[in-house]
């Protein structure tokens, strides 16, 4: 025999000088980290496995949509709803800037009658001094011509408003005499040629 002591006890003090309990405990880490991460990973895969499962039902019913409205799809019924839709919205367009235009002429119109009203409140019942003293010039004139016509003389204007031409008519004689009036003569010539006819 080569050894001096009893193999057995040799080996049995070789495996006295190895300390194994720190391999074995870091091996039992390992093999419960094992376990964790396949548990884990096999709960992926089930997750992953129903994300795919409800991924393809989707897929099929988009799949069956898309084939039903492929087969209800008609290219000339289409074209021809976007062509009224479209004719249907130039007409709405043009309506609304008609409105529009009208909006902003009747704007101008109420801005010009509220400007006349304020106008006419200004000026009072009466009217403006130019209106009162056109209306009594035109009085005083209607008054001239009332009793021109009361003594029987009608008189005629011209297109300026001046008066040019007066009719005579003496009832008692029957007789009727026209008179150009002229300018160049004074209102006393007339006044007493007017006498001197009736």
């Amino acid at each position: 025999m080569l050894l001096d002591e009893d193999p057995a006890t040799l080996i049995h003090h070789t495996i006295g000088n190895f300390n194994i309990s720190p391999d074995k405990f870091a091996l039992g880490r390992i093999n419960e980290s094992l376990s964790t991460l396949k548990q884990a990973r096999d709960l992926r895969v089930r997750e992953a496995e129903s994300a795919v499962k409800k991924l393809s039902r989707n897929l099929s019913t988009l799949q069956s949509h898309h084939s039903e409205t492929l087969s209800t799809h008609n290219p000339a019924d289409h074209a021809s709803q976007i062509l009224s839709l479209d004719t249907q919205k130039f007409r709405i367009a043009k309506t609304a800037s008609d409105l529009e235009i009208e909006g902003e002429r009747f704007e101008q119109e109420l801005d010009g009658l509220k400007s006349k009203l304020q106008e006419l409140e200004m000026q009072g019942v009466e009217g403006g001094e130019a209106e009162r003293g056109k209306r009594e010039l035109e009085d005083e004139t209607l008054l001239k011509l009332k009793v021109y016509r009361s003594l029987g003389i009608d008189v005629e204007s011209d297109q300026a408003g001046n008066y040019h031409k007066a009719i005579i008519r003496n009832n008692q004689k029957g007789d009727v005499h026209v008179v150009n009036i002229d300018p160049k003569f004074s209102r006393f010539f007339y006044a007493n040629y007017f006498w001197q006819t009736m």
